[in-house]
């Protein structure tokens, strides 16, 4: 072997030697972190059901934390984000930017969305066992929890959740139409979203037409007759549902003024000392805003102002009381209740007592809940969730679910965040135990598609809504709103395929 040869040879053995000691440092790394050293044919597929907040984070923690893992997101709408393009309020513009962070987690190597798939009808959850590793149910509270009472099929009556979605463009919304020629207008629950639907109903129509509220909402509401809103809850003003941030806004909202009955905070302020921070400082904004005489600058907004709102405590519907023809709402009937019981263990007891309020509009604002999407995922009818076990579905291997239908219908986005965060590390916890086999090779989103072509359905890419945004943006742009957001599905799918 000539001198040049011999060098050569030793040259290829040094690198054959260092890749290895390389490729065994990696396994090694990887194996005590818990990650797969498997090749990419045999990486982790996940499917996520649900396009919202709880989806998106949960991709994005998958994506981040796990350099194999193959994420397919599967949405029934065509267009993504979920609540926070329609749940969140339009006034509320700094809230919607996490879908920058969203469409970053959208656009990652690993990650596909696929809009306008129905999961239970479109391709069944056991169809999407078969292509991946693992499927976490995301797909959020679509149904209402109803009152219970009689009268709340009238006209006039709405919930919260369908006001919502009228205001915010949720396509099923749409033809809702609410009658706004009432002066008085009556919600029930003292939540966020009560609140939020209260300053959508009270708000001057030159704030709301800067957001991205949409058209048909803004001139309904530029019509609107309604001039006052009350606020109904069950329990009393220790106990009210709502964050100081939206307290605070209704205090300060243009054009309105505050009125509540000076006797239910009767012993309240007596109270502030023992309180932790958060609903100490909440219940001195609404003691303030109640019972405090107001500054002169404050005085002279109330004097000025056209519509009022107020809170209303111990207070329980027993009727949605009907107009002379039996059809419309024309008032309800509340049942006056005491409270009983100290701190977390309060609770409000009927005293008899019943009390009758006018008014044309009754909106329920007492919850969302989630229902079931597939014969084949346990569902706890009561509790309205699927049960868990931290994410894990009970008795269904490979099954897991995060947001509002593992947890209920609680918290900011940002619980959702936390809550999304721990199923997706609950699901790499199990790949690297072992207990959830990512060994075999799965088609993941080929598969699927292949049935879905079958089927005639033909999902929406993220590409694809980025059409659609991009054409309601354009749209917003010449009525100076940041977008107009499309309200029929077949117009949407019309853009995105153009």
């Amino acid at each position: 072997m000539s001198t040049h040869k011999a060098a050569l040879c030793k040259v290829q053995i040094l690198k054959l030697f260092l890749t290895s000691a390389r490729c065994v440092r990696i396994t090694r790394f990887y194996g005590v972190c818990g990650l797969s050293t498997s090749t990419p044919a045999s990486s982790p597929k996940v499917c996520i059901v649900g396009g919202g907040p709880a989806g998106f984070y949960t991709a994005q923690h998958l994506v981040k934390t796990r350099t194999d893992v193959q994420v397919d997101i599967y949405e029934r709408l065509p267009v993504p984000f979920g609540l926070v393009r329609f749940g969140v309020a339009p006034d509320h513009p700094e809230v919607k930017n996490v879908i920058n962070t969203f469409t970053q987690t959208a656009q990652h190597a690993r990650c596909s969305f696929h809009g306008n798939v129905r999961v239970g009808k479109d391709v069944t959850v056991e169809e999407l066992q078969e292509a991946y590793h693992a499927v976490v149910l995301s797909y959020g509270a679509e149904g209402n929890r109803t009152m219970g009472v009689p009268g709340e099929d009238l006209a006039g009556v709405y919930s919260a959740k369908d006001f919502v979605g009228w205001y915010n463009g949720l396509p099923r919304n749409r033809e809702l139409r609410p009658d706004l020629s009432c002066e008085t207008a009556v919600i029930l629950g003292q939540g966020n979203v009560a609140l939020d639907v209260a300053r959508m109903l009270l708000s001057p129509i030159d704030i709301l037409k800067k957001t991205d509220i949409t058209q048909h909402a803004l001139d309904a509401l530029a019509e609107s007759s309604v001039r006052r809103v009350l606020i109904v809850g069950r329990r009393g003003p220790l106990q009210v549902a709502c964050t100081i941030k939206e307290l605070r806004e209704m205090v300060n909202l243009p054009g309105t003024r505050p009125e509540m009955e000076a006797s239910e905070f009767e012993g309240i302020a007596e109270t502030l000392k023992s309180l932790a921070r958060p609903r100490k400082r909440l219940t001195e904004l609404l003691l303030k805003a109640a019972i405090e005489t107001p500054g002169e600058e404050e005085l002279e907004k109330r004097n000025r102002a056209e519509r009022a709102w107020g809170f209303r405590f111990l207070r329980r519907p027993l009727e949605v009381l009907p107009s002379t023809d039996l059809i419309r709402a024309a008032g309800i009937r509340l049942a006056v209740n005491r409270l009983e019981g100290d701190g977390e263990g309060v609770r409000a007891v009927a005293t008899g007592e019943v009390e009758d309020v006018e008014c044309g509009l009754v909106i329920s604002s007492i919850g969302y809940k989630s229902l079931p999407i597939d014969p084949a995922v346990p569902f706890d009818a009561r509790k309205a969730i699927i049960p868990n076990t931290m994410g894990r579905v009970q008795q269904t291997a490979g099954l897991y679910c995060s947001g509002w239908v593992k947890r209920g219908p609680t918290g900011v986005i940002a619980t959702t965040m936390n809550d999304s965060f721990d199923t997706a590390r609950t699901l790499l916890q199990d790949i690297g135990k072992g207990t959830l086999d990512v060994s075999t090779v799965k088609p993941g989103s080929q598969g699927v598609s292949a049935l879905l072509e079958k089927r005639g359905v033909k999902p929406v890419s993220f590409s694809d809504w980025e059409k659609i945004d991009s054409e309601e943006t354009r749209r917003g742009e010449t009525r100076g709103k940041p977008r107009e957001k499309m309200l029929d599905v077949g117009e949407m799918l019309q853009v995105a395929r153009a």
